[in-house]
């Protein structure tokens, strides 16, 4: 996937989104209609206070990139727009209702657990439990045209875990990954114009130094528990 929102794309193609589902017989939105349902108060988080010309921008970098579009009927006075990021006739991928609803509060209320996703979907979708959103995380992180979803480090006192999207708009609260997976990582990200031989070689010297590392660890409490 190769979709990058910033903030406010992210808001416009969510307050798009929500509108199709919830409230389809005014579906497609008017610029001062979308204006009013990004800036709502009530089930964003960010609340934010956009202004007009902020949403045009918006929609033009977003037309320009064919996710979203201006669907008039003919004769009508007024632009309204659609939005195209999937389930359209060009699009490369289709949502089921469920996915949409969980994409959808994702962009317009940033990271939650499964179970703040079940009860905020209200008239998007009906979830009948809570593994069944926990199922729908999971086809959304191994879409093949994916991930568009991915769990965040567990935060202290909470007992679950919280998801974002990956449509590229920065969460400022989101945790950053743990200590111990961010030295996996770097240790085994290849140096800048490392080959492949070569990163080998690194990554068995590693081995090595750690075998030895536990082979003396070993040695040692067997040396202590001697008469």
């Amino acid at each position: 996937m190769n979709i990058e929102l910033d903030p406010i794309e992210a808001r416009v193609i969510g307050s798009l989104m929500e509108k199709s589902m919830i409230t389809p017989e005014h579906y497609p939105l008017s610029l001062n209609a979308l204006v009013n349902a990004c800036n709502q108060k009530s089930s964003r988080e960010p609340v934010m206070d956009l202004a007009e010309r902020e949403v045009v921008d918006a929609l033009e970098r977003l037309q320009s990139r064919y996710l979203v579009r201006e669907k008039s009927t003919f004769g009508a006075r007024v632009a309204k727009y659609h939005y195209r990021l999937f389930n359209d006739e060009i699009g490369d991928f289709r949502f089921s209702g469920a996915e949409r609803a969980v994409v959808c509060l994702l962009l317009l209320r940033g990271p939650q657990t499964p179970g703040e996703l079940r009860s905020r979907a209200g008239r998007m979708y009906a979830f009948a439990q809570v593994d069944e959103v926990e199922d729908t995380l999971e086809a959304l992180r191994h879409y093949e045209q994916g991930p568009f979803v991915a769990p965040l480090a567990r935060q202290p006192g909470r007992r679950e875990i919280r998801y974002t999207h990956l449509f590229g708009a920065a969460t400022p609260d989101a945790p950053a990954a743990d200590h111990e997976t961010t030295s996996r990582r770097a240790a085994a990200a290849p140096a800048p114009g490392e080959d492949l031989a070569e990163r080998v070689t690194r990554l068995e010297q590693r081995v090595a130094d750690l075998e030895r590392v536990l082979a003396g660890v070993a040695g040692s409490g067997s040396s202590s528990g001697d008469p």
